[in-house]
């Protein structure tokens, strides 16, 4: 019963949103979650049956977690390129394919988190692409989740959109976040998280009772260098999904990523998080400035996400976001980041008539 209600508000939330055709891709903000409170009763534990879920993998990427570096590189070689992290871990990006895409977070010779979204990968006990009605069905998600490191206790509490879109449930000794794409009822991405790493990334509202786990304080040096990881792996990302639904992948293009990242800053710095900018104009005046030339261009933007996989997967849910990442007509992307605001750029040139 308990499945089929939560299969049932799924369905529906996507039901109002198509016949409503409520337009929310213009603007995307994380209501970044608060401050943790800590409090001295977290109360009985909730979920006591949560371990009760999928058992440790014994192929995919998910048996990967918790081992070495050697058996990283044994089981996909070397990564394309190593981007930092806020969050304490480097991650090892795999893009060789749009449709093997994965980012494996390993932080002390160790793997820490993993996010995969290419349709091709093992992420066993799950797919890509999987019907949602599959995974209610085969998994134990729950509102509340409790649970304890280091003599500290946690509790991370999901909302209904939370259930709908982005269920936390445990596969063998770890987390696994499940990525829906709701306009199609699919599994889009899934991450992976040890235990640490879900409390230092903090994607649900937590409460806790000891010690608040936190990630690195950066150098600004260091934001820098994350910003700009950021920035290539949305364009992966954005190909793997342009791939995924049959359509070309975008090139970057270094002009309209300038442009871009003008954008983010800009709306850090004034507080007015717009496609227009009071100081500089809507895009088509941005990019005129910029010196970009193209036929037709569009934009997203967002703030207050943590990284690149939950902007991009944000802007997949967002109808209006949607229709640019899956816009055929695009031939180029630039992306630019500036303290967790996001802004793609996406145009087709004037040579590509």
């Amino acid at each position: 019963m308990r499945i089929l209600v939560l299969i049932s508000i799924f369905l529906a939330a996507g039901f109002y949103l198509d016949i409503t055709g409520e337009e929310q891709g213009e603007i995307l903000v994380n209501q970044e979650n608060s401050q943790p409170e800590a409090i001295k009763d977290l109360g009985e534990d909730v979920n006591p049956d949560m371990s009760s879920n999928e058992g440790i993998p014994e192929k995919g990427l998910a048996k990967l977690m918790g081992k070495s570096i050697q058996k990283v590189k044994e089981s996909l070689g070397e990564p394309s390129r190593v981007d930092p992290s806020f969050f304490g871990y480097e991650w090892w990006i795999y893009n060789k394919s749009d449709t093997e895409y994965a980012q494996v977070g390993v932080s002390g010779n160790k793997v820490v988190s993993i996010f995969a979204t290419g349709e091709d990968l093992d992420i066993s006990p799950f797919k890509i692409g999987q019907p949602v009605g599959e995974i209610y069905s085969s998994v134990f998600v729950e509102t509340n989740i409790n649970l304890e490191f280091k003599e500290s206790s946690y509790r991370f509490e999901l909302s209904e959109e939370d259930l709908n879109t982005r269920p936390l449930v445990m596969v063998g000794d770890h987390y696994a976040q499940l990525n829906i794409d709701k306009f199609t009822g699919t599994l889009s991405s899934v991450r992976l998280m040890d235990t640490a790493t879900l409390i230092k990334m903090r994607p649900y509202e937590m409460v806790y009772r000891g010690e608040l786990l936190e990630g690195p304080l950066p150098s600004p040096a260091f934001e820098e260098e994350v910003e700009r990881g950021k920035e290539q792996q949305i364009l992966d990302l954005t190909n793997v999904l342009r791939v995924r639904h049959n359509l070309s992948p975008l090139e970057w293009d270094k002009m309209t990523a300038d442009v871009a990242f003008a954008h983010s800053k800009d709306m850090y710095e004034s507080k007015d998080f717009s496609h227009i900018s009071k100081t500089y104009g809507e895009l088509a005046d941005r990019l005129e400035a910029g010196g970009v030339l193209y036929k037709i261009a569009g934009e997203n933007i967002a703030a207050n996400y943590m990284d690149a996989p939950a902007v991009v997967e944000g802007w997949l849910n967002s109808k209006g976001h949607r229709e640019s990442l899956l816009n055929e007509e695009f031939t180029h992307l630039g992306v630019g980041v500036y303290k967790k605001h996001y802004t793609q750029n996406f145009i087709r040139k004037l040579e590509e008539e």
